[in-house]
């Protein structure tokens, strides 16, 4: 039997809710017994989903794949903020929710399509002076952070019941949906926070097309070696 040492290849995984992006690739460097494993793109713990690992030589593609635009699934809760602009921070603050169609809904939801600067949320893994926000944010810090250019191509509301906001979404790399949950909240008059995501797609690669977490840790290495897309295959079509 080859030792797992010589795959190399990109790995869809479907991440299942509760562990982080980090997690996730120690469990697969665990059972593939190495060291040169990454991912191309985080998703939170509280998201599922798809998540891009990166196996041996394959980790040379994070560049190229860290770019591609991703589209979601979510669903966002009006009436209540938190901290972290998702389900697991702290409530700051509580609302009614004032009486909301789905039309209504949907239009200001669309007011946030297009090309726009958003500005990371404390609760976030970017870095100023080498400290990730995050940690500043637990001890109750608040720094000025640098506005990101991002890109909304599409954001439709499938289903509205009060106080859930049901969305389906395709945007550009470093977007975060939780910031977005919280600006709509906001402009609906009653705050609101992400209460579900889950990436469906990262350009080319899919979330159907994913071995969930529990069935890769119990696959065989033959099974593994199927399920890897060769670099070239991986490959954007931007850069072929």
């Amino acid at each position: 039997m080859k030792e797992m040492k010589e795959l190399e290849g990109v790995l869809l995984i479907d991440k299942p809710i509760g562990l982080t992006s980090h997690d996730v690739v120690d469990r697969v460097r665990r059972k593939l017994r190495m060291k040169r494993i990454g991912h191309a793109g985080t998703l939170d713990p509280m998201a599922t989903g798809l998540l891009i690992i990166l196996v041996g030589k394959a980790t040379k593609l994070s560049q190229y794949l860290m770019s591609l635009d991703k589209s979601y699934d979510g669903s966002i809760r009006l009436g209540e903020t938190t901290n972290t602009y998702d389900g697991e921070g702290e409530i700051m603050t509580r609302k009614p929710v004032p009486s909301l169609t789905i039309e209504s809904v949907q239009e200001t939801v669309h007011s946030f399509l297009g090309d726009q600067y958003q500005i990371p949320p404390m609760f976030s893994a970017v870095k100023i002076g080498g400290q990730p926000l995050y940690k500043m944010a637990r001890k109750g810090k608040e720094v000025e952070r640098e506005p990101r250019f991002i890109r909304i191509s599409r954001f439709d509301v499938t289903r509205y019941e009060e106080p859930e906001i049901e969305f389906s979404l395709d945007c550009t790399k470093g977007t975060y949906v939780r910031s977005l949950a919280n600006d709509i909240g906001e402009k609906l008059g009653c705050g609101g926070h992400l209460s579900s995501l889950r990436r469906l797609s990262s350009d080319k690669f899919h979330v159907n097309d994913s071995i969930e977490l529990e069935a890769f840790q119990d696959a065989s290495h033959e099974e593994i070696s199927k399920a890897l897309i060769g670099k070239n295959e991986a490959l954007p079509n931007s850069v072929l």
